[in-house]
């Protein structure tokens, strides 16, 4: 019977959140947090819209997976690559906190509200097409960091607006910055949005059996 397990997940707060949000499913499990940085959260420049961006917030955990350094790894379900490395699986993936996106803005404004030529921060490609889909005299920047260094951006005045996942800010306790949730009809929901995946090597069917009691929740 298992009673440790070593988990391996990105060192921010929002990270954190989630592993200990798996951790609450399972509390006869002792998990010791084995914090891992990926190029994703030391390079803060790089746009995460390029080309070669698919692992870019998991190469390095899964690495750590493969070689038995930990034992699971907890991801948001949107980082992972479509095509997993060789021998690894999805043990088990979470239900959404919450599929949408959020504003966060100066003034409280809605972003039907911001003033024209307005700067919006997202590193999302999907966002930016659609909030220039919707109005198209505002502009939408690169921005990068985790959502405390996002705010912060924004509190600094390099941004007019930014846009968040609503499932990190639930987490994250941050529900009162909240401008607006974005309607489904202005940044359409990602399947995976609000999801978590925890992912194993293949040949850990003990591991597969135990998360699996949780798949889906």
């Amino acid at each position: 019977m298992l009673k440790s397990i070593l988990i391996g997940t990105r060192p921010s707060r929002l990270a954190l959140k989630q592993v200990d949000e798996i951790a609450r499913r399972l509390p006869e499990i002792d998990f010791d947090i084995v914090p891992i940085e990926t190029r994703g959260d030391k390079d803060k420049v790089t746009p995460l819209t390029g080309p070669n961006k698919d692992d870019f917030f998991t190469y390095e955990i899964e690495k750590a997976l493969l070689e038995g350094e930990i034992d699971v790894a907890v991801h948001s379900a949107k980082d992972l690559e479509e095509v997993p490395p060789q021998g690894l699986v999805i043990a088990a993936r979470t239900g959404s906190v919450s599929p949408f996106e959020c504003l966060i803005s100066k003034g409280d404004l809605k972003l039907k509200e911001l003033p024209p030529g307005a700067v919006v921060g997202t590193s999302s490609h999907k966002r930016k097409t659609a909030v220039i889909n919707f109005r198209r005299d505002l502009k939408v920047k690169d921005i990068r960091g985790n959502i405390d260094e996002r705010i912060r951006q924004l509190e600094e005045g390099k941004f007019d607006a930014i846009i968040i996942a609503h499932a990190a800010l639930i987490r994250l306790g941050f529900e009162e910055r909240i401008s607006e949730i974005i309607p489904p009809d202005i940044i359409a929901p990602h399947p995976l949005q609000g999801r978590l995946s925890i992912q194993v090597r293949a040949d850990r069917k003990e591991l597969i059996g135990l998360f699996g009691s949780i798949d889906g929740e």
